[in-house]
């Protein structure tokens, strides 16, 4: 699908988003794909990430992981790339993936292979982080929802500790036995006993949780000042670009941007992409700027 259409229907164009005041397209964008194989590929992901954690943690919690994680998936990808229409996914994927890391460091006594699970979990992101320096693949909103779904993890997924459990179950099971006996006379202060009062999660659980959540609402502060300021990350990084794209002898990553010179004498609209030097004149009448922008995109792209 050309970038054309999936602007108009509501891809993440960060000039729509900055000077157009478009900032629901840092949404819109994770419902979008650029074909069927990008959706199938998605979807599978969703599939077999999802599904697992759905059960686990219910479906408000994994639903709120994978919206802001979609979200701080857009924000990285605008703050980084300025010249490209981008939509899909996986910036929503990746959070949930990073959200099964930070659920394993959160409720580390809880697993029983805790090393087997961390080195798998860790190879599985090393991998497909690796897969976005190739061209056309924006790594940055993988990074982006990666980091972002760590974060909220440890906030929405943290579990009580094994001891609180066996101890909750066992006076749930005190009290049935109490309502279902006889309550026979007994002498002042006989059979009592003091139980030690077991804390529901971990003091570490508490630091991470509280951290999280402040890094988290930092970030996204941030980030969403910085963007509507037009603030362009990748002209004060210039090595991060290898983050999203990495050059060899098969590929480049220097994509032409989709800049026009257009020209309009009364019913025709020429258009000359700055980038490739292609050129191309419509029969258009006073064309808005928004109708310019898409005829660029088409042109250049």
């Amino acid at each position: 699908m050309d970038d054309g259409r999936l602007v108009k229907m509501g891809a993440l164009d960060v000039s729509k988003v900055v000077h157009g005041r478009q900032g629901w397209r840092l949404l819109t964008c994770m419902w979008l794909h650029a074909g069927v194989v990008h959706l199938l590929i998605n979807m599978l992901c969703l599939l077999f990430i999802g599904v697992r954690l759905e059960q686990e943690f219910g479906f408000v919690r994994v639903a709120a992981v994978y919206l802001v994680s979609g979200l701080g998936g857009s924000l990285t990808s605008a703050l980084f790339i300025r010249s490209s229409v981008s939509v899909g996914a996986s910036g929503a994927l990746f959070g949930l993936v990073g959200s099964m890391l930070s659920e394993l460091i959160t409720n580390w006594s809880l697993y029983a292979n805790k090393v087997a699970a961390l080195v798998s979990l860790v190879a599985v992101i090393a991998v497909n982080l690796a897969l976005g320096v190739l061209p056309r693949v924006d790594n940055f909103a993988h990074i982006g929802g990666f980091l972002s779904g760590f974060l909220l993890g440890f906030v929405v997924f943290i579990r009580p500790q094994f001891a609180w459990l066996i101890n909750n179950q066992n006076q749930q099971r005190r009290v049935v036995a109490a309502a279902g006996a006889a309550a026979a006379p007994t002498a002042p202060g006989a059979g009592a006993s003091r139980r030690r009062r077991r804390n529901k999660h971990k003091t570490y659980q508490y630091v991470l949780w509280v951290a999280a959540a402040a890094l988290l609402v930092a970030g996204f502060a941030a980030a969403a000042a910085l963007l509507f300021r037009g603030y362009d990350a990748s002209r004060h990084c210039s090595w991060c670009r290898y983050l999203s794209c990495v050059p060899t002898r098969r590929w480049r990553c220097d994509a032409s941007p989709t800049i026009c010179t257009p020209t309009q004498r009364e019913d025709t609209l020429s258009l000359l992409c700055e980038g490739s030097g292609r050129n191309r004149t419509y029969v258009v009448a006073g064309a808005s700027q928004d109708r310019i922008s898409d005829l660029c995109n088409q042109l250049c792209t």
